[in-house]
């Protein structure tokens, strides 16, 4: 093991024990003293707050907020999102702890609260959920296709996402309208959920906890990603796949059963040695 990764590693052990909230001001702190060109930033995001869910509001309507849908407008609404179901501030919580443990790029809670379009598109969605379920569906809209154009991630603001969920990289992440995602799932760049054809109803993919969803994948049509599945990247799944399988090929087939424990949180996006290789 490199000494980078160890430390790494140990950076990572660390904040795992801490609460999210205390070990992101902490971070902060600590970037603010070492880094002043970015002190103003982190005080304005971060520490002038004093719990997640405004350093949240805040970070949503610095980056979405435009001449149609004003900064102070956004962050009351996020505001009003948060008070009404704190639940969506622990899925946050959760999602940042994810992205943190799961990327060996990122060094810090902080990094993809500034700056993951992942995470920023994630957390924009929960939002865009809570207003889908209001029956605040013009504006939940609105938040989809702000998101899309920044981040260009496009979810529909209908789908349900579980908590612990790791977009890498985020660009070009597709998910439909009646799309269901279990908890700690990790879908990287270019993933689609998408459905088949014109088809109205319910038309897209149910996702078990702890899949991992490899770069370019496309799983298509109502039909499901079981438990710790694997999803090979560029793979087409067009059939369901059992729990604790990989799927790999165009059009993809099972490759091995039983996969690696936990995929979502191992990131291991390789495929056994001697693996067997069986339709779906």
């Amino acid at each position: 093991m490199s000494g980078t990764m160890g430390k790494h590693l140990e950076v990572v052990d660390r904040a795992a024990k801490a609460p999210v909230w205390a070990a992101l001001r902490n971070q902060a702190q600590h970037m603010a003293s070492v880094e002043l060109n970015l002190a103003s930033l982190l005080n304005a995001v971060i520490l002038r707050h004093s719990h997640l869910r405004d350093a949240l509001s805040y970070q949503m309507a610095r980056k979405l907020g435009d001449q149609e849908l004003r900064a102070l407008s956004l962050r009351e609404v996020a505001q009003e999102a948060y008070e009404s179901e704190p639940n969506i501030v622990r899925q946050a919580e959760a999602d940042l702890r994810a992205f943190f443990e799961r990327d060996p790029a990122c060094r810090s809670y902080v990094q993809p609260l500034l700056y993951f379009k992942g995470f920023l598109a994630l957390q924009t969605h929960r939002v865009g959920h809570w207003l889908w379920v209001q029956g605040r569906e013009d504006l939940a809209f609105y938040l989809q296709s702000r998101v899309s154009e920044l981040f260009q991630v496009d979810i529909h603001p209908a789908a349900v996402i579980g908590q612990g969920a790791f977009f890498d990289h985020g660009t070009g992440i597709v998910i439909g309208e009646t799309a269901v995602v279990g908890d700690d799932i990790s879908m990287l760049h270019g993933a689609t959920l998408g459905g088949t054809g014109s088809e109205r109803g319910d038309r897209h993919p149910k996702v078990g906890v702890g899949v991992l969803i490899g770069a370019g994948a496309k799983v298509l049509g109502n039909i499901s990603i079981g438990d710790y599945a694997k999803i090979a990247a560029g793979s087409v799944v067009l059939k369901s796949v059992p729990a604790h399988c990989t799927a790999a090929g165009v059009p993809a087939r099972l490759i091995n059963c039983k996969t690696c424990p936990q995929p979502s949180k191992s990131m291991d996006q390789t495929l056994a040695e001697g693996a067997y290789n069986y339709a779906i």
